[in-house]
């Protein structure tokens, strides 16, 4: 039976909770658990506060590579139990303030002047991460440094990014972001970038900067130490891509485009205290962990659609698939037994959505539940009126509540959390309310959250379709001027895997890699150029 408006302001009574200290409020009321559920998940709960006590006083957490996990530690060093991370930890901060300080202020220049262009190369939280802050806080006008990014081994992508700054790569500086080095997409950019530089008759190195672990076996310290780049920034083991937003990964590009990393570390800080409470009800991570339990039955059952009614939080959605797909995105729970959990996470922005897959979110499948990110602020100045007593920024708030009420009123729950404003603040508590949500959720569902076999397996796959690449090409050339169906030239090439051989000489012919394509479709016949 459709609830009451009675019913449901009551239940909005009980179900809003505001979080002062961290400058946000959640709202559960349009959910559908009762308090049956709150209290058989008391026990899990306080199971996960356990885990998560111990995960920051320093126990391995990713038991693949022997890991801590110690992403709570950049924004408070005094948490670190190892004396050196702290020291660690504050001395990066210090060095990156320092450092965006001189580059704004013509100390560190390129070749050809002050810096005027920020490039960073990176892939995953190495990229996301920087993307969404730098533009939920950016602005066209006050940005010390125009940001861009190589985030893919594309390289038609990379040539559109350097289009617009070919001509100042003299004043370019680029930020290359990688743990180990070894990360393809990362050295491809890099080697791309730096042959630009060559191009242009400029030294790569004196523009190049790099974020990376400082240890023998990473290939960027290597590099970036041996051809003397002007400056290095250190990644720890302890600190996972998709919870580096605080480390020098995101630290550095916020500080280079002119943003308060000081304030954004404090709403992360702020948003950490506040999480720490043993309490579900005091609680705004434990409350949004347990909305995703109910809402996909502690299975994943349902996708999870993110819909902030801000501009600025456009690329929230890509950073959260990356936080909450990677992590809870699992084969095996910690027994080993096989339970393939994850949340499926997808979304854009209010009101784009109402133009696009609203009608679908309402009227289609029920596979889904919503979180809507509500902005009370609507700009810093006033608002003219677009109709009498309506700004646009009136319409937004209403789209946003319209579409709530609609999907409550076809059966769709929903979470809502609110901020006053987007500032460096809340968008640093907004990145720490995640991270601690990912990480009790986790425990709930009884997963590790901070290792990633399936992306260790489709690195080890691409590397392996290299490797039959080569084979194809020595085969082709071995037998220069025969022509070969896929068949035919992967029995040549040693491999069980024709598909594969047609696909990889159709790119390598439509690049003129030394493979000609002759015929069409499966027919197809490839011959050494």
């Amino acid at each position: 039976m459709k609830p009451t408006r009675a019913q449901l302001w009551n239940r909005f009574r009980e179900w809003y909770r505001e979080f002062p200290a961290a400058g946000l409020a959640v709202d559960l009321s349009r959910l559908g658990f009762d308090d049956h559920f709150l209290q058989c998940m008391e026990k899990p709960m306080a199971k996960a506060f356990a885990a998560m006590k111990e995960l920051e006083a320093g126990a391995i957490a990713n038991r693949d590579e022997g890991r801590k996990v110690g992403h709570y530690w950049l924004r408070n060093p005094e948490m670190a139990p190892d004396p050196a991370d702290r020291v660690a930890i504050s001395s990066m901060v210090d060095d990156v303030q320092r450092f965006a300080a001189d580059v704004h202020e013509g100390r560190i220049v390129g070749e050809r002047g002050a810096f005027k262009n920020l490039l960073i190369i990176g892939i995953g939280g190495s990229a996301l991460g920087p993307q969404f802050v730098g533009r939920a806080l950016g602005h066209p006008i006050t940005d010390r440094l125009d940001v861009h990014y190589f985030d893919n081994t594309d390289p038609d992508g990379m040539d559109r990014t350097l289009a617009p700054i070919v001509g100042d790569l003299g004043q370019t500086l680029v930020l290359v972001i990688s743990k180990s080095g070894g990360t393809p997409e990362t050295r491809n950019g890099m080697l791309e970038a730096e042959e630009a530089y060559r191009r242009a008759g400029l030294s790569f190195a004196r523009h190049a900067v790099a974020v990376t672990e400082f240890v023998e076996k990473s290939s960027l310290f290597v590099r970036a130490r041996s051809q003397g780049w002007c400056k290095m920034f250190p990644m720890w083991d302890w600190v996972g891509g998709r919870t580096s937003e605080t480390s020098a990964v995101g630290l550095l590009p916020a500080a280079l485009q002119g943003l308060d990393i000081q304030q954004l570390l404090a709403g992360a800080k702020a948003c950490d205290e506040v999480t720490r409470t043993e309490t579900v009800l005091g609680n705004p991570a434990a409350l949004l962990a347990l909305a995703w339990y109910h809402a996909g039955s502690g299975r994943g059952a349902k996708d999870m659609v993110i819909l902030p009614y801000k501009d600025r939080l456009e690329l929230l959605a890509r950073y959260l698939q990356q936080l909450i797909m990677e992590s809870l995105g699992k084969e095996l729970d910690l027994d080993g037994r096989v339970v393939n959990q994850g949340i499926s996470v997808y979304g854009n922005k209010g009101s784009t959505d109402q133009h696009a897959y609203i009608q679908q979110l309402r009227d289609g499948l029920p596979n889904f539940f919503a979180v809507f990110i509500q902005c009370l602020r609507s700009r810093q100045a006033e608002s003219m009126e677009v109709e009498p007593g309506v700004t646009s920024g009136d319409y937004l708030n209403g789209f946003y509540l319209g579409t709530r009420t609609a999907l409550f009123e076809n059966g769709r729950e929903s979470v809502t959390l609110t901020i006053e404003e987007v500032t460096p603040f809340t968008v640093g508590a907004l990145i720490a309310l995640f991270e601690r949500a990912v990480g009790l959720y986790a425990h709930l569902i009884h997963i590790n959250a901070y290792h990633q076999p399936g992306v260790e397996a489709g690195k080890k796959a691409a590397g392996r379709v290299l490797e039959l690449q080569a084979k194809i090409v020595g085969a082709l050339r071995s037998a220069k001027g025969k022509s070969f169906d896929a068949e035919e030239l992967a029995a040549l090439a040693g491999s069980d895997d024709p598909e594969s051989v047609f696909k990889i000489c159709q790119h390598l012919a439509a690049n003129g890699r030394g493979v000609v394509q002759t015929g069409r479709g499966i027919a197809s016949r490839f011959v050494a150029a």
